[in-house]
């Protein structure tokens, strides 16, 4: 898993076109438009201030409890808790939140890993760029294995 190879992210975004806004999860209760809206999350908050940070104290406990669970090896269980900005309770494009999170993908390739290393997180301070490359990589790997592609 390596979201800096171009090989790798060809793969990801080949998996991504197998989605259609009909396909159905094999756990949880988000829609594949809903998917890929809670995907992007993630993504905008590495790249736009559409999201408030959290405060001291929060980014102190996010470090301490969440962080390693985000950026650790361990996959994420089935049905795990989110952050309530991930959340995502309404309707979307299917079709925009696809092509928004394939650009994403493309850009976090083409920036490389030398642009992540030691880039802010919004929620765990400076990460290193394999940092990165775990949080998004095993993100996008745990909710395409969920929409069985």
């Amino acid at each position: 898993m390596n979201i800096y190879d171009k090989e790798y992210t060809s793969q990801i975004i080949h998996r991504i076109h197998k989605l259609s806004p009909d396909t159905q999860p094999d756990w949880g209760k988000m829609s594949a438009d809903q998917m890929l809206a809670h995907l992007n999350v993630a993504y905008d908050m590495s790249f736009t201030d559409t999201y408030t940070k959290p405060n001291a104290v929060a980014k102190f406990f996010l470090k301490l409890f969440v962080k390693k669970v985000v950026v650790g090896p361990k996959p994420y269980p089935k049905n795990g808790r989110t952050a309530p900005q991930f959340i995502i309770a309404d309707a979307r494009n299917f079709e925009e939140e696809k092509q928004k999170l394939i650009h994403y993908i493309e850009k976090v390739q083409n920036l490389g890993s030398s642009h992540f290393e030691g880039k802010e997180s919004h929620s765990f301070g400076s990460l290193t760029s394999d940092e990165w490359n775990v949080m998004f990589g095993k993100h996008i790997e745990h909710h395409l294995t969920q929409f069985g592609v």
